[in-house]
């Protein structure tokens, strides 16, 4: 399965932006998928994560309420849409997948996309 993430963008802060990760390849509808983003000299951290069947999401503390992680399987993607940006949400965002169940630990996923630039100015 082959993972693409898109939908970066510089915004001023308390914008919006839609992230989307497209996925291709087989049994991807079995595939829990994690949003991970990483700032400049920083560790990568757990953003969002949304489990096989959508029934199941988990967000960080620091984009509960802000952010709103949804998928499309008739569309093999997964969004990660984000309000109220703050300049501390910027950095390239990351989709990975793992299968069925949801993780925080990127260890735990297999597969990642390529990354998407967010940068929120204030």
């Amino acid at each position: 399965v082959q993972l693409q993430a898109s939908g970066g963008g510089l915004v001023l802060a308390g914008g919006s932006l839609r992230l989307s990760c497209e996925r291709s390849g087989r049994n991807s509808s079995r595939h829990a998928v994690g949003w991970f983003r990483q700032a400049p000299g920083k560790d990568r951290e757990f953003v969002s994560a949304i489990n096989w069947s959508g029934g199941r999401k988990d967000y960080a503390d620091s984009v509960k309420g802000r952010f709103t992680i949804s998928r499309d399987d008739a569309k093999n993607a997964v969004f990660l849409q984000m309000t109220s940006l703050k300049p501390e949400d910027t950095g390239v965002y990351y989709c990975a997948k793992r299968l069925y169940s949801m993780s925080r630990n990127p260890r735990d996923y297999d597969s990642w996309g390529q990354g998407t630039l967010v940068t929120v100015s204030s």
